[in-house]
């Protein structure tokens, strides 16, 4: 070393010489101990939901942020809560039926809590094939209803739009069990069932596969309720509250970059999950999914009259609306609901602090 520099080497405090040295043994060990951060899901990522997380990982937002993050499937909001209820992962993405469901009939609540929005705009509706007679809910009276399974926590919304033309599902209206995505097409192709009562999302998909349908939404009262969001433990938003900050805020510039380059995030969700990348024309499949994808993220980016929304908050003005409608069809015993023990918006101000225009830049920098 030259002697110059071991000059000024004691020049520095030995105490600030150490403290140094300890600053930069500490950064090496963060860097090299990510955190690990379980995301629990009720159906399988398809690109519409999953490429976020492809963004994020790709563009190295889990990175920056410390994390390491991986998604667990269970089957259903039923499966999934007890896993988070339990600590068994960091967080999971469920329905809000489900757990607002969980308050009524003196049971113990669950010790969770929402702490981000992730579908702030309704994406449930009825699909019927666009040549036939259904133009409105009442049409469906005496209809059979296809969903992917019986044990869905999308049912109870889908009887209270109905209740709402005056059909009493049960008598007047029937859900079948016809499966998810393609089984469920091929039964409405097939006229095995009337309409499907599937998300937005997999209807684009319907229509995209080259059946013309016509879309009957739910009554607007439902149109801004909570869908899927981030649902943490009670113990981990009092303890760990930056833990779910540092995800969150990877993923809504995952969303963000996805918005901005939506043919990057197409690819990176394939790569990261080939499974989930179709055969055939490749150009074809890449247009679909881009616009897809392009589509799911206008619907919770913004709001239906295009203004921007917050990302990941919670209108709990609509959510009561949305419970007393629930209540007034029948569909939940009262409309009691401790709303503001079920849901937060007070993480979305870290989440979301940072440069989103940076963000986007750098998405629109990759290939």
């Amino acid at each position: 070393m030259p002697q110059s520099t071991q000059r000024r080497l004691r020049a520095v405090p030995r105490h600030a010489r150490l403290a140094a040295a300890l600053a930069l043994s500490c950064a090496a060990l963060s860097a090299q101990a990510a955190d690990e951060f379980t995301v629990a899901l009720a159906i399988p990522p398809a690109v519409h939901d999953g490429a976020p997380y492809a963004a994020a990982e790709a563009l190295g937002f889990f990175k920056e942020e410390n994390l390491e993050v991986k998604t667990i499937v269970f089957q259903g909001a039923g499966a999934l809560l007890p896993q988070v209820a339990n600590k068994r992962v960091t967080v999971g993405y469920p329905t809000s039926e489900p757990v607002i469901s969980s308050t009524f009939g003196g049971k113990d609540p669950l010790p969770l809590k929402y702490f981000y929005n992730g579908v702030p705009a309704t994406t449930m509706e009825f699909a019927v094939l666009a040549d036939g007679p259904i133009k409105t809910l009442a049409d469906l009276r005496n209809r059979k209803i296809g969903v992917g399974a019986l044990t869905w926590g999308t049912i109870p919304g889908g009887r209270a739009a109905l209740r709402t033309a005056g059909l009493t599902p049960g008598k007047d209206v029937e859900f079948v069990a016809v499966g998810a995505l393609a089984a469920g097409f091929q039964a409405l192709r097939n006229h095995q069932v009337d309409a499907l009562n599937f998300n937005s999302s997999w209807n684009d998909m319907l229509e995209m596969s080259g059946t013309p349908i016509r879309r009957v939404a739910y009554p607007a009262v439902f149109g801004e309720t909570a869908g899927n969001g981030f649902i943490a433990h009670l113990d981990t938003l009092r303890d760990n509250p930056q833990l779910l900050e540092r995800f969150a805020r990877a993923y809504t510039k995952g969303q963000i970059a996805c918005e901005a380059n939506p043919t990057f995030c197409v690819r990176a969700f394939w790569k990261a999950n080939p499974q989930a990348r179709p055969e055939g024309d490749e150009a074809r499949a890449l247009k679909d999914a881009t616009t897809l994808l392009s589509r799911r993220l206008q619907r919770v980016l913004y709001t239906p009259a295009g203004a921007p929304r917050v990302p990941g908050q919670y209108d709990l003005a609509a959510i009561r609306a949305g419970i007393k409608a629930m209540a007034d069809a029948g569909e939940y015993p009262s409309a009691d609901v401790p709303v503001d023990k079920l849901f937060t918006n007070d993480l979305l101000p870290r989440i979301n602090a940072f440069d989103a225009d940076a963000v986007r830049a750098r998405a629109k920098a990759q290939p």
